[in-house]
């Protein structure tokens, strides 16, 4: 009896592996996908950047305005990514600790941007703050810039931004429940203290995770800022509109060079997110065991 349910067992889970071959099939697709639509394109940036050598590939990085776009790149992740933080996390602690009227609309918003184009949100910050927007005589007036300047940047980048970390903290938060601010709130501990020593040890590695996306999305993005930049060279060019002017004038070595930069940033943020992640399933996994 026991031989016939182990061996019904095995054939069972044979039947759940599939054969050999398929499985070499699927995993060497993967790999090929990956090959193709992944590795080949950064080799070609670069290759394509080192074309003329290394003496160009410096003097195309360490140019004035790729400088400047370096800068003002990394000036909008700075501002906009501890805001989208702030933003991030207080909005999961009230999605994932209380119940509200209006609930299911803060979730709707926290999950705007996903269904919105980033140009088009662009296009409304233009309409408006640009000089013949709703309130761009106002500013005028005052001697306040926003579009096409670093305010319309910064507005631009957290807007496309703002999801990542709440939709990374919600669904970890209510997973984790209660319990634990409920036992410190009857130990004595006020707010901060329950957030400081309960949920921020609890959420840290989900926050991270939230704030390596949220800083990947931000370097890269182009839509919107593209809409509001104004594409003045040295001032409000960030380093992918900087490399697509630079392709558009048929610099293809320069073009090149410069997104070697993002693609070194890329990578970096790619290893933090590994590193997040392992951590995250880690915990989980000491967790389910626990």
């Amino acid at each position: 009896m026991s031989n016939s349910i182990s061996s019904t067992s095995s054939v069972a889970n044979a039947a759940r592996r599939g054969s050999p071959r398929s499985r070499r099939l699927l995993i060497g697709f993967g790999w090929l996908f990956f090959t193709v639509f992944l590795l080949l394109p950064l080799l070609i940036v670069v290759s394509q950047g080192l074309k003329l050598g290394f003496g160009a590939f410096f003097d195309a990085i360490l140019e004035p305005d790729a400088l400047s776009a370096l800068k003002l790149t990394i000036i909008a992740v700075v501002i906009s990514v501890p805001l989208n933080v702030v933003f991030g996390v207080s909005a999961a602690w009230c999605v994932s600790k209380y119940s509200f009227r209006g609930k299911s609309i803060l979730v709707t918003l926290i999950d705007l941007p996903f269904s919105v184009s980033p140009v088009i949100a662009g296009l409304v910050y233009v309409l408006m703050f640009g000089a013949q927007g709703f309130i761009g005589p106002w500013l005028q007036d005052h001697d306040i810039q926003i579009v096409f300047a670093l305010p319309g940047i910064v507005l631009a980048t957290i807007f496309v931004t703002v999801p990542f970390v709440a939709r990374e903290l919600i669904p970890l938060m209510q997973e984790q429940g209660t319990q634990e601010e409920e036992a410190a709130r009857l130990l004595g501990a006020n707010g901060w203290q329950m957030f400081w020593h309960v949920t921020v040890p609890n959420i840290k590695w989900g926050l991270i995770y939230g704030v390596v996306l949220c800083t990947a999305r931000a370097m890269g993005e182009f839509g919107a800022v593209s809409v509001v930049s104004g594409h003045i060279r040295g001032v409000t060019n960030t380093l992918p509109l900087h490399v697509e002017i630079l392709y558009n004038e048929y610099n293809h070595v320069a073009a090149f060079a410069v997104a070697t930069l993002l693609l070194i940033l890329a990578l970096f943020i790619l290893l933090l997110k590994q590193w997040s992640e392992s951590r995250i399933n880690r915990l989980r996994a000491s967790a389910a065991e626990e």
